[in-house]
């Protein structure tokens, strides 16, 4: 059988281990990790791009924080919490934060300073200036950021199988238990990929409308 043949049997879509399920599994512990990491990286990264404080540090961090193996950290996490959901969508979310701190604090860096210079200078507040400007100008740099993140962790999802979690990558860990398990390995492996491209062209769609509106606002 190949991995197209093992996608093509209904049977393997249907049941607590069918591909709906798993494809679910995959989406839901993508989407916390990504809700988790945004809500650490992006109020850090516009608080340090608005102030320009802590920048060299922050990119001291990012850089390390980039250089940390994934499979290592799973394994730490899953030894220090335990198997389950909590830790693999830990594991996920801090490897899913450099990229989105890096884009939302490059956004801001790089917002059009006149802008920003002349909105201070019509009495905005600090919070006005952020909301009504830099975030604005910034939003394409940050979705950049949104969208390799999401490819990072999509792609790395597929690891959290071995800790015990679900997702697509149960058809790779599964697939390797069996003597005819490469089609569903090969099935899984597939599936992660066109995951991954679909996300990635909705990112880039909503990065090119982020990138129309700030133009028509401009």
């Amino acid at each position: 059988m190949s991995p197209f043949g093992f996608l093509a049997d209904p049977a393997n879509w249907q049941g607590p281990d069918g591909i709906l399920q798993r494809l679910l599994e995959h989406l839901v512990y993508s989407g916390l990790s990504l809700l988790l990491a945004m809500v650490v990286a992006i109020p850090v990264g516009i608080w340090i791009g608005h102030t320009r404080r802590g920048q060299a540090v922050i990119s001291l961090v990012v850089n390390a924080a980039r250089a940390i193996p994934t499979l290592g950290l799973l394994v730490l996490v899953v030894l220090l919490l335990g198997t389950g959901l909590m830790p693999v969508v830990l594991a996920l979310a801090i490897l899913a934060i450099p990229p989105i701190l890096n884009g939302t604090v490059t956004g801001f860096n790089t917002a059009d300073p006149d802008a920003v210079y002349a909105a201070r200078a019509v009495g905005m507040t600090g919070g006005q200036v952020i909301g009504k400007v830099e975030l604005p100008l910034a939003m394409p740099l940050i979705i950049s950021g949104l969208r390799s993140a999401t490819l990072q962790v999509v792609a790395t999802a597929t690891i959290a199988a071995m800790a015990a979690a679900g997702g697509l990558g149960r058809f790779v860990i599964d697939g390797q238990k069996r003597r005819d398990g490469y089609p569903e390995m090969l099935a899984g492996a597939l599936l992660v990929a066109v995951l991954a491209i679909v996300l990635d062209l909705l990112w880039g769609l909503i990065g090119w409308a982020s990138r129309r509106r700030t133009h028509q606002t401009a």
